[in-house]
């Protein structure tokens, strides 16, 4: 999806080069034509909709067809059926969709008001004044406030705080609620005063609008002098003002041109794939309709000519001969015979998906009590397609996860903490029933702080020194901004809430971090206020993973605290720690195997003459130019050796309930599922490990993270070779034996080793070039998990695009945040989650809920059933007329093709609406071949759904060929039997009426047993027995970002120009995982993920969590 496609914003014909916006000169900014602020998602508008809508419904070929017989049906030569007979069901359908359409625009339209009329101060003619969001223009000065959203995408002037800098929380953007710091320029910064603002008549020149949330190129022309802008000093659209009291900036970019709107992605017409089908049906239809009308006119004609039938029944002025005859007898077929696609088809379509929504609007399963939050299908025309989807796109943040973060467990001094045991000394499981930690020995606790291991508080009450650096590490090792409202109620800005639950749990325990400046830390430990010296912070960054504090305590000592990944900080020890070293480290492993996040913990007494030679070197290579940073990380690397280890913490990144079980249950399903989230590459792995859809037992975890295009081609490349490679030696005694795998694409459909897939935005960027999408489409498919991490909005929809473009498969895509919208947008079917991020997910979307765990139950149970009903409900109904319809044809041949109907006219235009109307839209609305407790014990139930088996075009046919038998036979059985009956004096028994009657009877009682015999046929082959195992976090990977923060940010706070938080950097490698040895393995361990019980024991199972029982081969 290119930048131009999807620049469907710009009035002007031409491509923008450059923008020049000029400050608080609108007459100058006026000559450009740029947008205005106002934002359109809705579709339609008063004057649009009918044209509009009426061209989106006529795409529907049935449609059409239906317009062009309801024309020949007013020509009184040719037509035998009244018009009504069309044109009341027509409107009806036209009407109902209409409807429907205008009723979710007007919520578009309703929201779009809602967001245009948001007050926003601007200054105009000196002074402020409150104008509608829609009403703000490129370079106007805007303020705002704490905690208020951003209008347009403005350049930061001035605010409150020092120095020019402002916080902001992003989520709206990158899903991170994490805050980020922005800073002013330096010239600007002092702006703070109305008058000077109105006096600034600064250009700025900068790039044209585009969708790249990260970059930002200009200059600021200003008192003959240039200054160079970048993105660290735009606030943009989306983003909320936080822990600031005010800010002014000038609007670059408004409305549609904003970041946040080009990333949002044009609202697409949705098709179902059934949809797309009985548009090729209705043309095969029509076809096969044209050819049963050209048999009957050429009867006619032949007919005319060789019986001299005119001679009986003379022709009308305007017939001229047998020709002609059999002209008008073909389009009066034509109209007789339309029936074969009724339009009642499409009234009865709509009538079983808006039940269908209703269903899922009324499933108790699917209501989250906690914020009183139901599923909602915001579309009725998509719900058939929840029984084929294949691909699933989700986001992480909020999505999978809570974004919560909680102390675990740690380890200290090769001591354990955190887990609970019973008087027996067995480990219990902790639950909401479980006894906290009583922490009322510190008043400045928090209350909403859980640990449930009383043996770490007696160790703290004991003054136990390890355990008292332990957290005396986590107090002052860190780059979290304290906030303290009142005495006592302390809250703290951490750039991750991982840092933050870290500095939390060092809180109650008794070591609380209260206040910083650029040169102190003060802690309040046990009761007593301790100032520390804050002498350097050793920064962190990607290559580094860790980060680290050198202080000085009160008793004038030196100390060096470090946090990091375990394997940089294992190699920083003094060798004298091994024993211990390898003790923390199966502590570790442990950790991880429970889905937690690590970090290592280890600090060094300095000596005061060391530290003043590494300081003066410090100084020096912080003030020099080149190398600078290389330089820096040699210094780190010299003061960071030898330290001594002091345990391990394990953080919790609480995923939303059922999580792990979902994944694990539509995996069964055959439904893959990829990640894609704007969070750090060692986030996403983690939720990853935590979700089960990466795991040790994987073959190979494949990184790409190329910066280059040849690079990632080059990355890409290999691993798809590796994947390909190793599976071919593994398995090479199968290969000759059968041959299967001579073809490429049938090999990678056989692979049966796992292996999972990583790509960052940066090369993700490079990987969707047109060279090298196939490549990237190829090695994703081959791999069972797909991550993706570090993209942006408008990524997230180009990856969903790409699988839909060349898979042809249905995708479904998943957040919660307005920088999910156009992955929504542009996947077959959206679903938005009603999460912390707004509504802007759920408005986009086709279907919402509040927890990513309902989602198995809405397409395993509500779109299997919606599929599986529609596609009887389309067999039998295409079955039932044609079976209706033929018997006309039949006909033809004993009424000398005159075009003579052989039912009533009423009987025909109520067929379909009151005689056999309510059996089929009761199979379509109710019918259940599974009950919904076996839909979800059953995954692979699901499989056929995504094959497309239950209706397609050979159903289609058998249905038509049952359809014309059904026909031949409720037509001659009763002929034959009406023409052998006399009467006793010799006459006929029957006259036409009576064999109508018999005939539609007859057809009534048919169609309607058939509809039992079809529910029978579906259900006769049970299903498969596969239970789900309990799912269970198994990683042994550990991670080492939980106290990542922006690189610099370290340096930003000693220079005394910020106290707050920023963004969030990942900070750990990449680990790859075991590989399977043997392909036999393999298989059987695949094999065993299902577990085969019999009956009677399904009972015990499902009444005893935990137990799983499998069957070896």
């Amino acid at each position: 999806m290119s930048q131009e496609k999807m620049a469907f914003w710009r009035r002007n014909p031409h491509v923008e080069k450059e923008r020049r916006v000029k400050a608080n000169s609108r007459d100058y900014n006026d000559k450009f034509s740029y947008a205005d602020n106002r934002i359109k998602t809705s579709k339609y508008n008063i004057f649009t909709f009918l044209p509009v809508n009426l061209f989106e419904q006529f795409q529907r070929v049935a449609n059409a067809y239906f317009v062009v017989l309801l024309v020949l049906q007013l020509i009184p030569e040719i037509s035998s059926l009244s018009w009504f007979t069309t044109i009341v069901p027509l409107v009806l359908v036209l009407v109902i969709t209409a409807v429907k359409d205008a009723t979710d625009d007007y919520f578009r339209h309703k929201s779009d008001r809602q967001v245009n009329n948001r007050q926003s101060q601007v200054l105009i003619r000196g002074s402020l004044q409150n104008e509608k969001w829609m009403n703000v223009r490129v370079g106007d000065i805007i303020k705002l406030e704490n905690n208020q959203f951003v209008a347009a995408d403005i350049l930061l002037l001035c605010s409150s705080e020092p120095y020019g800098l402002c916080y902001i929380e992003t989520a709206e953007l990158d899903g991170e609620t994490n805050l980020k710091v922005r800073q002013a320029l330096t010239i600007t910064s002092d702006l703070g005063d109305v008058s000077k603002l109105m006096d600034f008549d600064g250009e700025v020149i900068c790039e044209p609008p585009n969708n790249k949330l990260d970059k930002f190129t200009g200059t600021l022309h200003w008192k003959d002098n240039k200054y160079s802008l970048d993105n660290e000093k735009m606030l943009l659209r989306g983003c909320v003002l936080r822990n600031t009291e005010w800010c002014f900036g000038m609007v670059i970019f408004a409305g549609l041109q904003t970041k946040l709107m080009q990333n949002c992605g044009r609202t697409k017409f949705k098709r179902t794939s059934i949809d797309r089908l009985m548009n090729t049906l209705v043309l095969w239809i029509f076809a096969f309709l044209i050819c049963m009308g050209v048999i009957l006119a050429i009867g006619n004609t032949v007919w005319e000519v060789g019986t001299k039938f005119e001679v009986f029944l003379p022709w009308d002025e305007f017939q001229s001969s047998a020709v002609f005859s059999g002209f008008l007898t073909f389009w009066s077929y034509i109209i007789i015979l339309n029936t074969v696609v009724p339009i009642s088809l499409y009234v009865s379509v709509e009538v079983l998906r808006l039940g269908h929504s209703f269903f899922i609007n009324w499933d108790q399963k699917m209501y989250f009590s906690q914020t009183d939050t139901a599923a909602e299908a915001r579309t009725t025309t998509l719900n058939e397609e929840l029984g084929q989807v294949e691909f699933i796109f989700s986001d992480k943040t909020g999505t999978l996860t809570q974004n919560i973060m909680v102390f675990s467990k740690c380890s200290i001094n090769g001591q354990t903490y955190g887990d609970v045991y019973d008087e027996f000394d067995q480990k219990v499981e902790i639950t909401d029933r479980t006894a906290c930690v009583d922490f009322s020995f510190n008043p400045l606790s928090d209350g909403a702080f859980k640990f449930y291991d009383g043996s770490l508080v007696e160790a703290i009450k004991q003054e136990v020194p390890a355990v008292e650096e332990f957290f005396r590490l986590l107090a002052l090792c860190h780059t979290v901004m304290p906030e303290e409202k009142s005495e006592g109620n302390l809250v703290y800005q951490a750039q991750s809430p991982d840092e933050g639950a870290l500095v939390t749990a060092a809180r109650n325990f008794g070591f609380v971090f209260r206040a910083r400046t650029p040169e102190t830390i003060t802690l309040w430990e046990m009761g007593r206020a301790v100032t520390y010296q804050l002498l350097a912070i050793l920064d962190f960054n990607n290559v580094r993973k860790r980060m680290s504090v050198i202080v000085r305590n009160p008793q004038g000592q030196i100390k060096l605290y470090s946090k990091g990944a375990d394997t940089i900080i294992f190699d920083r020890l003094d060798p004298s720690n091994e024993d211990l070293m390898n003790t923390t480290s199966e502590h570790l492993n442990e950790f991880a195997g429970e889905g937690l996040r690590t970090l290592a913990l280890a600090y060094k007494d300095l000596d005061e003459e060391y530290f003043e030679v590494w300081l003066k070197k410090l100084l020096f290579v912080s003030t020099g130019i080149e190398n600078r940073e290389d330089q820096l990380a040699l210094l780190y690397e010299d003061i960071e050796q030898g330290m001594k280890l002091l345990g391990a913490t394990a953080v919790e990144d609480k995923l939303q309930e059922g999580v792990p079980e979902t994944i694990a249950c539509l995996n069964l399903a055959d439904i893959k599922i990829w990640v894609l989230t704007g969070d750090k590459l060692e986030t996403a792995m983690n939720i990853g490990y935590s979700c089960n859809m990466l795991r040790d037992d994987m073959n190979e975890v494949f990184v790409i993270s190329g910066l280059t295009l040849l690079a990632v081609q080059q990355q890409l490349r290999s691993a798809k070779e590796r994947i390909l490679g190793l599976s071919r030696v593994s398995s090479a005694r199968e290969i000759e034996k059968t041959g299967m795998f001579a073809d490429d694409s049938v090999f990678e459909e056989a692979i049966i080793a796992e292996y999972a897939l990583i790509i960052n935005g940066h090369s993700l960027a490079h990987a969707l070039e047109p060279q090298l999408e196939h490549l990237l489409l190829d090695l994703a498919c081959l791999c069972k998990t797909v991550i993706c991490c570090r993209v942006t909005p408008m990524q997230k929809a180009q990856v969903v695009e790409l699988v839909r473009r060349h898979k042809r498969a249905v995708t479904l895509a998943v957040g919660d945040g307005a920088n999910d919208v156009s992955m929504i947008k542009t996947a077959h079917i959206g679903v938005g989650i009603s999460g912390q991020e707004g509504m802007q997910a759920v408005l986009a979307s086709d279907y919402s809920f509040a927890q990513f765990r309902y989602l198995q139950r809405l397409l395993l149970v509500h779109g299997r059933w919606s599929y599986f009903r529609m596609c009887n409900f389309l067999a039998y109904f295409f079955y039932k007329n044609f079976a209706f319809t033929l018997v006309h044809f039949w006909y033809g041949f004993f009424c000398g093709f005159s075009a003579q109907t052989v039912y009533d006219q009423w009987f025909i235009t109520l067929f379909n609406i009151v005689y056999t109307s309510l059996p089929v839209l009761a199979m379509g609305l109710f019918d259940q071949d599974v009950n919904d407790q076996n839909s979800l014990r059953y995954p692979s139930l699901y499989k056929p759904g995504q094959q497309n088996l239950l209706f397609n075009k050979r159903q289609f046919f058998l249905c038509a060929l049952q359809g014309m038998t059904t026909s031949f036979l409720l037509f001659f059985i009763p002929y034959g039997a009406f023409s052998v009956l006399v009467k006793e004096d010799g006459s006929h028994f029957s006259d036409q009426q009576a064999f109508a009657v018999t005939i539609a009877t007859s057809l009534v009682i048919v169609v309607s047993v058939q509809v039992r015999r079809l529910q029978q046929s579906r259900k006769r082959q049970g299903p498969q027995e596969q239970n789900l195992r309990r799912v269970r976090r198994t990683s042994s990977r550990r991670s080492a970002y939980a106290f990542s923060h922006q690189q610099g940010y370290g340096e930003l706070i000693t220079s005394g120009k910020n106290m707050r938080t920023s963004t969030v950097t990942s900070a750990s490698s990449p680990q790859r995982t075991a590989h399977s040895s043997n392909w036999i393995e393999n298989m059987l361990k695949r094999k065993n993920e299902v577990s085969c019980i019999s009956h009677e024991e399904a009972g015990a199972t499902e009444s005893s969590t935990g137990v799983t029982q499998t069957v070896n081969s």
